[in-house]
Order: structure tokens, then sequence, then C-alpha cells
């Protein structure tokens, strides 16, 4: 099962999403991340991403950033959008019924606020809010595996 990630850079909420649920998944598992816009394209994630995840036992440093394409359609199975910006974003660019059905919001009715023009606390305000999403996501995806649905 491949899971990505996305948000609007891939610098900020998305690779700390990656890393979460990376630690919270077997390695038969391919979690990765992409943003909306390709402003920060081959960069590491936000520094102030990279201290919060370590605090937390997950190193995030090597991550890069890199946009998302309408490929990546073909190549994931799930697509966690961090807000509806990013469900909107991602959406335009879904070729079919598919596609579509690919794509949820993280957070079942709220959205993970982007700490960029914010201070340190705010990234981890952030980490607690994608910790409890990728535990959910985490039990269900390992539910699906153990339980393959019955046709």
């Amino acid at each position: 099962m491949k899971i990505l990630m996305v948000c609007l850079g891939n610098i900020c909420r998305s690779p700390l999403a990656e890393g979460i649920l990376k630690s919270k998944l077997p390695e038969s598992f391919t979690v990765d991340s992409a943003g909306t816009i390709d402003m920060h394209e081959g960069k590491a994630p936000d520094h102030r991403s990279i201290k919060t995840a370590r605090n937390y036992n997950i190193d995030i440093s090597q991550q890069k950033s890199r946009h998302f394409t309408a490929e990546d359609f073909e190549n994931y199975d799930l697509i966690y959008c961090m807000d509806r910006n990013n469900v909107e974003d991602v959406l335009s660019l879904a070729k079919t019924p598919e596609d579509r059905k690919k794509v949820h919001l993280i957070l079942e009715n709220q959205e993970v606020p982007d700490p960029y023009w914010s201070e340190l606390p705010e990234f981890d305000r952030v980490y607690h809010l994608l910790d409890q999403a990728c535990e959910r996501i985490a039990a269900d995806l390992k539910k699906q595996v153990k339980e393959p649905s019955r046709k």
C-alpha cells in the first residue's frame, strides 16, 4: 500500500505527516509527501518541522520537497491532504472517479493549519494534530491488511 501526504509547499505539514505515519507502519507500506506548489522543489523540510520531528525521535531531515502531479494518482493508493485548498488543488488534476476516491482530508472535519508563518509552538501543535490523524490512519490500514475485504 502506498500513501501520499500533501500540503501546499511540502516543507512543513506533509513532511511531518510522512515521518509520523512511517513511524507507525511496517516497512511494507510506502509513505511519501508532495506539495501542490513547486516553490520549494528539491529543498529539505523547514528547519522548524525538522526540529519538531526530532523532539519525537522522528528524522525527516533527508526528505526533499516535490510537486504533486497527475501521475501521483497512478502511483499511490491513498492521498491525504492537510486542508481543503489542498484537496481542491489535488482533485483538479484527477482524471477518473477512481482518482477522486483516493483523496481525503487528513483530519475528518478539521484542517491542519499551515505553521509556516508561525513560531515553533505552532509546529508542535501541528505535530500533535498529525500524530492523532496518523494513529487513526495506521490503525485502519493495519486492519485492512490483516482483514482483506471479502467479495
